[in-house]
């Protein structure tokens, strides 16, 4: 008889490995966040998510553990190397160099450091802490217990339940860089994945390890500096402090401050207060915030005048692209600023693929318009029948003066459409209203600033509408304009905080990167984009969960095929000879307007944004109900399979973290298809196996009266907490069968509860009797 997983760990794997010398605090099960469904309007967590076996060694007793190894269990009669490609994966994910899979019987080992993977051998021969610690060591070029390596013995403040596994990963692979001597890190971690408390905790070890004087954290935006020295002062209290114009703070030992305080913001600004307060060498560590918009222009003074600091650069886009146009390549050069020149190569990523499949970033849904206007052009001809004005002065353009062809790159930058305009926003709008209405937090990217003008000015104008139509009150402001020509970042708190107003931003570029903006439910592109990094950028804005308002997937509204970027590859070119490319300067175009159009926006497709052979990419909602189908049938193959793999609990949760993205997929597939009222056991079965989907009430309701001869034998007190109980995954699905807080509620203690089911024997087996009647019902 094969032993499960989870029974392989704790029968076979667990006891040689204490044998072995590796007690409990060296074993640390890394879980990922657990997603969240709402069921009846509230938030509640699923089961687990993917569970991580990591082996750690320690110094002594006071120290933090540091991980090493991490092992990879499949079930007993597996090959043991079935798990090894899966497992160098996570151990990249952990940062790790030894790599195991193992079936209980026999293990095999991938040593990233030399490459190699061993012939199977039996778990009795596992290494000891002391033997993996030896070959770390030997290979890092450093002792744990030398001065270099006491930044990663320092242990977190409060203990480690406040990171999450790639978090810890990152700080690691920094302060491991750092002890082989490197000096400049670059670190990449998608939008929404936490660089600020990677930053703070960071420079927390090396402070407590006596090795930080004083640490300069640089960021180019007010709004990002009041996000991080919100997080510095609460580990480092008034140790950390915000550079202002009138205040150096010398003082403090951790300083925040923006490339504009410093007056390193241009290339025409004199580093004056920068080199008036902070001599040569004045800081011992400096990390440039989003390091990836610096352009590396005149406040690389920073790091020159601190060539013996440790230099750390932080970034949601450390790669360019590579392909494409010359302007493409142009413009991600631009984005990109050289960081792998300066900086090496990322020392640990994280992408938002990763994010999203370890339930730490928001599930994505795509949806594809067409706008008629744009598949043709507004030719010569059509200006000379709509005729053509200056879009300044109002004049009437002679055809002669204007382009033979004006392709859709250049709606809204070389000629305004308003009728466009006004055909995307009014089915944008209709839209919203289908999805939740028009008060979802929303931004909208737009060409230049009188797009955006003209975009808000419209989605105003249809939300006046529908208020009159619907007697509504008007929460105003509630399309507004967000850019920097404008000082849109006053702006951004009402559209993080506020409830009834700032609803809709419209915006250039202001918002591409960098802020903080949990509560955005839809990201919409108005705007033709041609840089795979400024599309991730700016969809990452999107990605992150909202527990107060529910909000664990977002939209993207994608009207100009920017999401063809997605998954595109970020590649490292080779270090330039010269300086990063410039735009070449561009002749002044006479910018110009036509009316007249009949612009039409017609559906292009739905998609779900998944992880395809590591790769970030969109797939129609059908094309994944067969991915969901081919990954369940593969693994179970019939329904009464099925049924049995789902009424025990370790058994599916097995099997949902085999489906794409960790089972997340199948939950935000039930919200599409509006199967809210289905438990996942019927999705799943329709899907794989065709069987047709009743609603948890229709599931209660069948039990009562196809089982009425097993209901009608029990006594009269078990049969009625039977069915009190039966009623409770109405509400919650299987999960809420399984809650251990199931017996409290009031219908199961007023129909006898706990004792009165204990008549009929063990409670457990109970449960599972009547899962399996109501899934056969």
């Amino acid at each position: 008889m094969f032993l499960s997983e989870a029974d392989t760990k704790a029968k076979l794997i667990d006891p040689v490995l204490h044998r072995k010398g590796w007690t409990e605090d060296l074993i640390r099960r890394e879980e990922t966040e657990r997603g969240i469904e709402i069921i009846d309007g509230k938030p509640r967590r699923r089961d687990q998510g993917r569970i991580d076996y990591l082996l750690r060694v320690r110094v002594n007793a006071n120290t933090q553990p540091v991980a090493i190894a991490l092992i990879e269990a499949k079930r007993s009669d597996e090959p043991p190397d079935k798990g090894l490609e899966q497992a160098k994966r996570y151990a990249r994910l952990n940062h790790v160099p030894f790599v195991y899979s193992t079936n209980g019987y026999q293990f095999v080992e991938y040593d990233k450091f030399t490459g190699k993977t061993s012939q199977p051998c039996s778990l009795e021969k596992f290494p000891t802490p002391d033997e993996l610690r030896y070959r770390y060591e030997r290979f890092v070029g450093f002792s744990l217990e030398s001065e270099s390596a006491k930044p990663l013995l320092i242990p977190y403040p409060g203990g480690e339940v406040s990171r999450r596994y790639y978090q810890d990963a990152a700080i690691r692979a920094m302060l491991e860089a750092i002890a082989r001597g490197r000096k400049r890190i670059l670190l990449y971690l998608a939008t929404g994945a936490g660089k600020t408390f990677i930053a703070v905790h960071f420079l927390k070890k090396i402070a407590d390890a006596g090795q930080l004087r004083r640490a300069l954290f640089v960021c180019d935006r007010d709004e990002l500096r009041a996000q991080a020295l919100g997080a510095f002062h609460n580990v480092f209290g008034d140790d950390a402090a915000e550079v202002t114009s009138s205040n150096p703070q010398k003082n403090a030992r951790i300083l925040i401050a923006t490339y504009q305080t410093l007056n390193v913001a241009g290339e025409n600004e004199d580093a004056k207060f920068f080199l008036e307060n902070y001599p040569e060498n004045y800081f011992s560590h400096i990390i440039i915030d989003e390091c990836h918009r610096s352009a590396w222009g005149k406040w690389s003074i920073i790091l020159r005048n601190n060539p013996d600091a440790i230099q750390v650069g932080l970034t949601a886009t450390p790669r360019s692209f590579e392909g494409g146009t010359r302007e493409e390549q142009e413009e991600d050069e631009r984005i990109t600023a050289d960081n792998i020149a300066y900086f090496g190569e990322p020392v640990y990523e994280y992408d938002m693929a990763q994010g999203i499949e370890d339930g730490y970033l928001a599930a994505c849904e795509i949806i594809t318009r067409e706008v008629s206007l744009d598949k043709k052009g507004v030719t010569r001809g059509d200006i000379e029948v709509l005729g053509a004005r200056d879009a300044t002065t109002g004049e009437l353009v002679i055809p002669d003066e204007t382009r033979d062809v004006y392709e859709a790159s250049s709606f809204e930058d070389i000629i305004q459409l308003p009728d466009r305009v006004k055909a995307m926003c009014r089915d944008l709008f209709e839209m919203l209203l289908k999805t939740g209405g028009p008060h979802q937090k929303t931004v909208i990217f737009c060409t230049r600033d009188t797009h955006a003008d003209a975009v808000a000015a419209e989605m105003n104008n249809l939300y006046t509408e529908w208020c009159a139509k619907n007697g509504q009150e008007r929460l105003e402001p509630y399309a507004f304009k967000c850019t920097a020509s404008i000082g849109g970042s006053q702006y951004i708190a009402d559209l993080r905080g506020s409830e009834r107003s700032h609803f809709i931003a419209t915006t250039v570029d202001l918002i591409t990167t960098g802020v903080d903006v949990p509560i955005l439910r839809n990201v919409v592109f108005f705007k033709y984009v041609r840089s795979p990094i400024a599309f991730h950028q700016m969809m990452g804005r999107g990605s992150r969960i909202h527990l107060p308002t529910n909000k664990l997937m977002f939209r993207v509204y994608d009207y100009t095929n920017a999401t063809r970027l997605l998954g595109k590859d970020f590649v490292s070119r080779p270090v330039p000879t010269t300086d990063p490319l410039e735009p070449a300067e561009k002749k002044k175009e006479r910018i110009i307007r036509v009316e007249g159009f009949d612009v039409h926006v017609n559906p292009a497709g739905i998609y779900i944004v998944t992880k395809v052979e590591g790769r970030l990419t969109k797939v129609t909602v059908e094309e994944y109900r067969q991915m969901i189908a081919s990954r369940l049938t593969e693994k179970v193959k019939t329904i009464d399979e099925f049924r049995e793999y789902w009424i025990d609990p370790k058994k599916r949760k097995e099997l949902i973290a085999n489906l794409p993205d960790n089972g997340q997929g199948v939950r935000l597939l039930r919200e599409l298809m509006n199967l809210h009222n289905y438990d996942l056991y019927d999705v799943l079965a329709e899907l794989g196996y065709g069987i047709e989907p009743k609603e948890r009430s229709e599931r209660v309701f069948s039990l009562q009266y196809k089982h009425s001869d097993w209901l009608a034998a029990l006594p009269e007190k078990a049969r009625e907490a039977l069915i009190a109980l039966a009623k409770q995954f109405e509400i919650g699905g299987t999960d809420e069968l399984e809650n251990p807080y199931v017996f409290n509620s009031p219908d199961v203690i007023k129909a006898g509860g706990l004792p009165a089911l204990k008549i009929l024997g063990d409670p457990r087996d109970i449960i599972m009797e009547t899962k399996r009647r109501l899934f056969a019902a």
